[in-house]
């Protein structure tokens, strides 16, 4: 089934390593919220299957009002049929989830969060000028345990300056021990334009030292899936059967729509992506036209895109769907592109299934990369 992402642009504060698109004034929350549910409307015939997932993403989607984020809901349930089951995502904050706040979420169709943890320690959110304090982070998870929101999912970030294997180790423990159902974690990267690449450029903080994100990757996979996790994507980990089924549908390129500035979407053949300015897109919708720009994806593209997205889960890249999908000449530069592998302990070749190693996951995008296709006559 067909999926939407809603891309809500306000954020407290700016964390000191984002390049997302958000603003920290919510003075047009109101009008943004008019043209999201514009664009939505807008974009009613661009899938026509069910709607297994909505994703609310950011931005952080709980800082809207229970009015604004009802009024989104109910234009996306006059427009599209929402399959019953449909996953339903809003990112959170953990200084957002409040009693008050929880009660309010319970009004509305959401039934899975994605919180913002980062880190359990006060330092490093400090450092990473995260807007909640570590004990909201536990706290948050049990309160919105206790108030039945039992599918959660929440964020760390690792290979930061701040943290030692110790201090890793510690998060990954306490994680598990809140017994939440799925984990993603990020090796910290250094953004253009962020805050953080501006204090390393000008030498006021050390660089991101590779070395260390690798062995805190290798950390991550050992003890999560000791504790009962799969390894179902390299940034995700899940207790089996709850995978994220809208970001899964990425993966597996099911046809989505993006809403919302900054947003993309999807159709199977093409990417259309929002302008990442809040006055621009308000404005166009408020002439009712969409602000989107077209990128025509080649043949070419599109299995690149199959590759980079497939080999980065444990389903592996399915070589008789190149052959179906691309056909007999992608089929064969590919076979003929994993002979530079052979002496490598990277990949695991299964019949049709190409899927990546342990030691594989720490080279994902080096060996996606090797097996693209650049030209194809």
């Amino acid at each position: 089934m067909s999926g939407i992402y809603i891309h809500i642009p306000f954020c407290k504060k700016a964390c000191h390593y984002c390049d997302f698109h958000f603003s920290t004034s919510l003075k047009y929350a109101d009008e943004m919220v008019e043209a999201i549910c514009r664009e939505i409307k807008m974009k009613k015939d661009r899938i026509g299957d069910q709607v297994g997932s909505i994703y609310l993403g950011g931005g952080t989607p709980s800082i809207l009002s229970e009015a604004a984020l009802q009024k989104i809901f109910d234009t996306i349930n006059h427009t599209f049929s929402v399959d019953a089951g449909a996953e339903i995502t809003i990112e959170t904050n953990p200084d957002d989830l409040t009693a008050q706040k929880l009660k309010e979420l319970k009004k509305l169709p959401v039934n899975r969060f994605s919180v913002g943890i980062q880190s359990f320690y006060d330092e490093d959110l400090i450092w990473m000028n995260r807007a909640h304090q570590a004990r909201e982070a536990e706290d948050c998870i049990r309160r919105s345990q206790d108030a039945g929101f039992e599918n959660l999912t929440l964020d760390l970030i690792y290979g930061y300056p701040l943290l030692t294997d110790q201090k890793w180790l510690s998060n990954i423990q306490k994680a598990i021990e809140l017994e939440v159902p799925h984990i993603s974690a990020y090796a910290l990267t250094v953004e253009p334009r962020t805050a953080l690449a501006h204090a390393i450029k000008n030498k006021k903080q050390s660089p991101v030292n590779d070395n260390q994100s690798a062995a805190q990757f290798v950390i991550l996979m050992e003890k999560l899936v000791e504790a009962g996790f799969e390894h179902y994507e390299i940034s995700n980990f899940a207790k089996p059967e709850h995978y994220a089924v809208h970001n899964t549908n990425y993966w597996k390129g099911v046809d989505y729509i993006g809403i919302g500035p900054s947003a993309h979407g999807f159709n199977g053949q093409n990417r259309y992506m929002n302008p990442a300015n809040n006055a621009m897109y308000i404005e166009t919708l408020g002439h009712n036209k969409l602000p989107e720009m077209v990128e025509e994806l080649s043949l070419n593209d599109r299995f690149n895109e199959y590759v980079m997205t497939s080999l980065r889960t444990m389903w592996g890249t399915d070589l008789q769907k190149i052959n179906t999908d691309f056909g007999k000449d992608f089929l064969e530069e590919t076979k003929y592109n994993l002979k530079n592998f052979e002496d490598k302990d990277w990949l695991i070749i299964d019949g049709d299934k190409i899927r990546l190693s342990q030691n594989g996951k720490l080279f994902a995008d080096h060996i996606a990369s090797e097996l693209f296709i650049v030209e194809n006559d």
